[in-house]
């Protein structure tokens, strides 16, 4: 069993950012109307993370020889064998690292690691520099759409775990750039996931797999608030991540905002209130336009 996805998502439309100087950035481009609003193209930051004394957004720095690269720990306990059977039937870890290693310029190898974690988790380590994605995370996945009586749960938890994915690459590119984050570095790193997933092929058009991947990691929030139960208190308020039942909307809302022909009405699917969708294509806009001009020199 293999599931897939569109392999070099993040490259395919950030590309014309690079190379395209003074042209505008499909950010720009209305996903309802299809018309380009006129606004500037980004500018990148000027950093040198890489230390080689020449700015990362000049094109004559191509000191980045990193690469990501799989690795599989052990598993021993019932869900750590079923999450890394579906890790490596599905190839879902080779995926994953060709994509970035194809997308976006490392300093150097960057692991990702399947991993026994003895909790569903999956996160980036400053410290160690290295990506984990715990089979019992995927575990936990397949038990969650399995409930929710998916017709494909198995595809549903490739899903999640590719939005997870991309969610943790949202931790690594901040802390491996240097990346300025407003806010919570979570919420950041929530957007970021958006933004990666969300890019256009050469027709303009985005995957459905991706789009896909983050509706139905927005259900995955969606789901764990329902089943944590009574109201929020101060405690998850304070967190450093949002409440779940907030991220799902937030999830939907830039999926909608960036191709509402793919996600479909989600307001009378209940998935979003209408007065938060009338503001999602333009929400969706900024963060298109943020994370380009964060990415633009570090991107192959």
């Amino acid at each position: 069993m293999e599931i897939g996805f569109r392999t070099g998502m993040v490259v395919a439309a950030l590309v014309a950012v690079v190379s395209g100087c003074g042209e505008q950035h499909p950010a720009a481009t209305s996903p309802a109307s299809g018309k380009t609003a006129g606004v500037a193209a980004p500018t990148p930051t000027q950093t040198d993370v890489n230390r080689n004394g020449v700015p990362d957004a000049d094109p004559s720095d191509e000191d980045w020889p990193g690469k990501m690269t799989v690795v599989y720990e052990d598993a021993t306990t019932p869900d750590a064998v079923r999450g890394r059977r579906f890790m490596e039937d599905t190839k879902l870890l080779p995926q994953l690292a060709e994509d970035i290693t194809g997308s976006l310029k490392l300093p150097y190898d960057i692991p990702l690691k399947g991993s026994q974690c003895d909790e569903p988790n999956d996160f980036w380590s400053p410290a160690d520099k290295e990506m984990t994605l715990c089979y019992e995370d995927v575990a936990n996945s397949l038990d969650l759409f399995t409930k929710l009586g998916d017709e494909d749960p198995e595809a549903s938890a490739f899903h999640e775990a590719l939005a997870s994915f991309y969610h943790e690459t949202g931790h690594m590119v901040i802390d491996l750039y240097e990346l300025p984050a407003t806010g919570r570095e979570e919420d950041a790193a929530d957007q970021a996931s958006a933004y990666l997933l969300l890019q256009r092929d050469d027709d303009g058009r985005f995957d459905p797999e991706s789009v896909q991947a983050i509706m139905d990691s927005g259900r995955w929030f969606g789901a764990m608030s329902s089943g944590a139960g009574g109201e929020i208190d101060d405690d998850q308020l304070a967190d450093v991540h949002s409440p779940d039942r907030a991220r799902m909307f937030n999830m939907v809302c830039w999926a909608y905002g960036a191709d509402p022909d793919d996600t479909g009405d989600v307001v009378a699917a209940g998935l979003l209130p209408a007065a938060r969708a009338d503001l999602c294509e333009d929400e969706y806009r900024k963060l298109d336009r943020a994370w380009s001009t964060l990415l633009t020199p570090y991107v192959k």
